[in-house]
């Protein structure tokens, strides 16, 4: 299995603290979020390689971050070409970018690279195993304002998914979908179909929304928290509040 990272956005309302510093590389508690990110991911030993994609302004710090780690894996930092909001790829349109230029054809776990997670992500890798098929991951979310900015599904009595529509105005459950995704390698192949019908290369849930559609898809549900730092006070108030949960 691959995985891959996705930290090419600008971050532009966390200006001003992301000007000249990629979200992904704030610190949080004296390392950047994307250590802990990895150091989750790293507990799944299938995973044998890493792609991290970037745009062209931070490239170089990316970069430099991979040279710290302390990794027997390889990783690979891709830039996917853009210079700045207006011209950004997309997530959808980065793990394209990636599958399309590392030729990878084996099952990928891709990660938002501004997303904590306070569960462990082999948990969800070992339920990938176990359903064999492509998998989000949810957990339940009772605020309706937070349904409506991410990723809802309907599951049936076994976790397969019956509904997923990313940013609803009217959510169908409070199964709220997160930033860890594992697609089989087949279901990588339909990219392509996915953005020539017109499609969103934007966030990252509008692909298994439409995949959904055409094959079976699990979530696997978690217990726990996850953080998704978007904003200056969303940053703020993890930093505040939630150091326990990730510095023992």
């Amino acid at each position: 299995m691959k995985c891959i990272i996705l930290v090419a956005g600008y971050a532009t309302r966390l200006f001003p603290l992301t000007k000249d510093r990629p979200k992904a590389l704030l610190d949080f508690w004296g390392k950047p979020i994307l250590n802990y990110i990895y150091e989750n991911m790293a507990q799944i030993d299938d995973i044998d390689e890493v792609f991290v994609v970037s745009n062209s302004k931070f490239y170089p710090h990316f970069s430099e971050w991979a040279k710290t780690l302390d990794t027997d894996r390889k990783i690979t930092v891709i830039d996917d070409g853009t210079s700045d909001d207006a011209t950004k790829l997309g997530a959808v349109g980065d793990l394209k970018l990636v599958v399309d230029k590392a030729g990878i054809t084996d099952d990928v776990m891709v990660l938002l690279g501004d997303n904590l997670f306070t569960f462990g992500l082999k948990d969800m890798y070992n339920f990938h195993k176990k359903v064999d098929s492509d998998c989000v991951c949810v957990k339940v979310v009772d605020d309706l304002e937070e349904l409506q900015r991410i990723g809802v599904a309907v599951l049936d009595e076994n976790s397969k998914v019956l509904d997923f529509e990313e940013k609803p105005k009217e959510p169908k459950s409070n199964k709220g979908a997160f930033g860890a995704y594992i697609y089989k390698g087949e279901s990588l192949k339909l990219l392509d179909q996915y953005l020539a019908e017109g499609n969103s290369s934007d966030a990252p849930g509008y692909f298994p929304a439409w995949l959904s559609k055409k094959k079976d898809i699990y979530a696997f549900t978690f217990e726990g928290e996850c953080f998704d730092i978007g904003t200056i006070k969303s940053y703020e108030d993890v930093m505040q509040n939630c150091k326990h949960l990730f510095v023992k």
